[in-house]
């Protein structure tokens, strides 16, 4: 054990113990060499029996003299660098001190802003969100919103995106019979987002307040990635006849503009719309389906084989699956071509509920879903 590791407080016993040794050994020499009868070899044991024990005081000594060094060093160097801030921990206080002042009414000054990026007042309370926080709520994988982790995510004004990134040079691409040809000719070649309103409510009661930062802050943006989460699943995955532009279900004149591939059983269907798709594709092709849907197929093509269960990660046809409680009809395709957009700044401010007394950290913000290339995906329906 080098000397880093050992306990101070030990040594120090040690060596007074060894010390009073010392003492008592030193006076039984000296004793011996005034009694005339004692012989060489007494007085040479006592001898060895003093130096061994000299030796053993000067170590431990030398031990205590090296640890007083280290932390001499060690204060010395915490003062040197008092004035240094950690850049992680400086940015974890911003947030919490952003939070705790919204929510107490109070201003937030230019150095919290300056640590968090810039933001502006807006009036009624509202303040722009600094672009630190909004990156890590709108960038951040997440597993509420599994498309978090395939689909494109960004915060850009009034975006407009060509609807393929590339360009052939002759036009037999666009008179071709693929469904991406037929889609270029028969719809615009880009896509303009929208700007659709949401709110997302964080509840914080004065116990979390009064908490550490890191507490705070763990609440606050778990429960508004939570919000958003859903917000955007429900954008993606939406149903029925109103407000569905921005989902993989919606349907035009009661069909549905996602080609949908139609067979007897799931798997089929799955099996089916993986071979419909282009080249272009299908090389990134992915499923999203719920996850009992995914148990359903694993254990009808199991038949009793318990092997096919512990299968990680999960997988139909070589095509990764993605698990989404929304997905009542299985998606698949290039999750590439699927894009949210959070349109203009979000804004935020605290909000008291008259009903229950609790004040809410509230962010407000404008965001889409479009899919870029509907002839990416496929769905993959089970026919009666």
């Amino acid at each position: 054990m080098s000397v880093k590791e050992r306990n101070r407080f030990v040594i120090a016993q040690n060596l007074q113990g060894v010390q009073a040794q010392l003492a008592a050994a030193v006076e039984k020499t000296d004793a011996l060499y005034a009694d005339p009868s004692s012989s060489i070899t007494e007085r040479e044991a006592a001898d060895a029996k003093v130096l061994d024990l000299t030796n053993r005081v000067n170590k431990f000594k030398k031990d205590l003299e090296e640890l007083d060094a280290e932390a001499a060093a060690r204060l010395n160097a915490e003062k040197n660098n008092k004035g240094v801030k950690d850049p992680k921990n400086e940015l974890l206080h911003a947030k919490a001190t952003l939070v705790r002042n919204t929510m107490a009414g109070k201003p937030i000054g230019r150095e919290v802003m300056n640590v968090l990026g810039d933001g502006s007042s807006l009036g009624e309370g509202q303040k722009i969100l600094p672009s630190t926080m909004l990156t890590s709520l709108v960038a951040e994988p997440y597993d509420k919103n599994p498309l978090r982790g395939v689909s494109t995510f960004t915060n850009i004004t009034n975006l407009e995106i060509p609807k393929i990134n590339f360009t052939l040079d002759d036009d037999e691409f666009l008179t071709s019979d693929t469904e991406t040809a037929k889609e270029m000719k028969a719809t615009a070649s880009t896509i303009q987002f929208g700007r659709k309103k949401f709110k997302v409510y964080c509840d914080i009661t004065e116990t979390v307040l009064r908490g550490t930062d890191t507490d705070l802050m763990a609440h606050v943006e778990n429960a508004l990635m939570s919000g958003m989460a859903k917000k955007e699943k429900k954008m993606a995955f939406a149903t029925g006849t109103a407000n569905t532009d921005t989902s993989f279900y919606n349907k035009t004149s009661s069909k549905y503009d996602i080609k949908a591939v139609e067979k007897a059983s799931l798997y089929l269907a799955i099996k089916a719309a993986l071979a419909d798709l282009e080249d272009d594709y299908s090389d990134n092709a992915k499923i999203v389906m719920r996850k009992t849907d995914y148990f359903d197929i694993i254990e009808a093509l199991a038949n009793g084989n318990a092997a096919l269960y512990q299968a990680q990660p999960e997988t139909i046809l070589g095509a990764p699956v993605v698990f989404c409680d929304l997905a009542t009809i299985p998606v698949i395709g290039d999750f590439g071509y699927s894009h949210f957009n959070y349109d203009l700044d979000v804004t935020f401010k605290s909000a008291e509920d008259v009903k229950t007394g609790i004040t809410s950290f509230v962010l407000t913000g404008y965001l889409d879903h479009k899919i870029k290339m509907k002839s990416a995906f496929r769905l993959a329906v089970v026919t009666p």
